[in-house]
């Protein structure tokens, strides 16, 4: 049984990727990644079509409100021009939750379609991948030091990083590498702590779908409460990551765009 479990967890938190070195591509990720994406534009693309001023439909609302949120998020948090940042938010947030959402599928159903077609691993969720996490942070990064440069122009961001806190001079590299520090911790930050709560519930699920292969009957039937227990209480749980997640993203953006010169 020990062994059976071991292999079974095992088998569950492997990926496909293309090779067994440092570096591979995880074709799972990628796949479910352009998915949720796909999903999400199908959705918005085709309640933009059939929007109507008169009594909309209940998913037309949903959307309407998904909308006007981060849009008063940005308005809130982001003064500068929205054209970007708020279609930026509203991606962010939905394309997260998409990928987050599909952690609530039963864990061997992914694995037991992908082996009618030969395929032997799969993991079904993009945001328990730290490559995918660390990738959509990266992405924030390069637009945090857009933002910059953008508001404060090249001379005003090297100013960022080599006199602030300490105007003086001697002090430039004190400052540039805590500024570093601080600019380096966002992103890694922002990518992990997404990483380590997907995966925590991702390990949970696959945990309690191990009670099933259990030879007592007793702890088998207590699986299945645990596991819609779990699956409710993980549907906050992958709605906050989302939330915070592009939060962060717009706070980070902003900070960034209304720098001040010190």
């Amino acid at each position: 049984m020990a062994g059976s479990t071991a292999e079974y967890i095992s088998h569950h938190l492997t990926f496909l990727k293309t090779g067994d070195g440092f570096w591979n591509v995880h074709l799972d990720t990628l796949f479910f990644s352009f998915l949720a994406g796909g999903l999400f534009l199908w959705i918005f693309s085709r309640v933009a079509k059939k929007a109507t001023t008169g009594v909309p439909g209940k998913l037309q609302c949903l959307i309407e409100m998904i909308v006007e949120w981060v849009n008063g998020l940005v308005k809130d948090n982001f003064h500068g021009s929205r054209e970007v940042v708020a279609p930026l938010a509203l991606t962010v947030f939905c394309w997260v939750f998409l990928m987050n959402a599909i952690d609530l599928i039963p864990v061997d159903f992914p694995g037991q379609f992908a082996a009618l077609f030969g395929i032997e691993y799969l993991r079904a969720v993009p945001t328990a991948d730290i490559s995918a996490t660390l990738g959509m942070a990266i992405g924030v990064f390069f637009l945090i030091i857009f933002y910059t440069i953008k508001s404060k122009g090249v001379s005003g961001f090297v100013k960022e990083y080599t006199l602030h806190p300490f105007n003086h001079p001697l002090l430039i590299p004190v400052n540039l590498v805590l500024e570093s520090v601080t600019l380096l911790a966002k992103p890694i930050s922002l990518g992990f702590r997404l990483f380590g709560n997907m995966y925590a519930g991702e390990l949970i699920f696959i945990l309690i779908a191990v009670m099933y292969m259990a030879d007592n009957f007793l702890l088998q039937a207590l699986g299945v409460p645990l596991h819609l227990v779990w699956a409710i209480f993980h549907i906050l749980v992958i709605t906050l990551q989302a939330f915070i997640f592009m939060m962060l993203t717009i706070v980070y953006l902003s900070i960034a765009y209304n720098k001040a010169d010190h």
